[in-house]
């Protein structure tokens, strides 16, 4: 049975080729989508069963970091952040994994990342892994 993912992004083509990606992986299935913190928390409440949540960090409404300081009390879902705002050894990072992000991957800059697969592909799935076997 494949890990079930939510995906929760601001940019909608951003939400569609990371989906398109977990497409490629038949250990994993995307289950759930949302724009912003908030309508990820209400899809948690609404009763959406996550294994593991890719999460952005800037998002209007609710951003990532304010979406963590709920959702350890909401889910048992492991939370990798996959955001520009995170590359190593960034004040974003550390704030991020000081509120329980499990993972930390840094996606290509800009809105709408049309490399992602080509740039972070390989790190996105060893760590989606890694965080799933843990």
């Amino acid at each position: 049975m494949p890990h079930r993912v939510m995906i929760v992004d601001d940019a909608a083509m951003m939400r569609l080729y990371i989906n398109s990606f977990i497409k490629g992986m038949p250990d994993f299935k995307v289950v759930a989508q949302a724009s912003n913190g908030e309508e990820a928390l209400h899809r948690l409440a609404e009763g959406a069963e996550v294994d593991l949540i890719l999460l952005d960090i800037e998002m209007p409404v609710m951003d990532g970091l304010e979406f963590l300081r709920h959702a350890k009390l909401k889910t048992r879902a492991k939370i990798c952040m996959l955001s520009s705002v995170v590359v190593s050894g960034s004040p974003h990072a550390a704030k991020a994994r000081e509120l329980g992000a499990d993972g930390v991957v840094a996606k290509p800059s800009g809105t709408v990342s049309h490399d992602l697969e080509e740039k972070i592909g390989d790190e996105l799935a060893r760590t989606m892994r890694v965080l799933m076997a843990a």
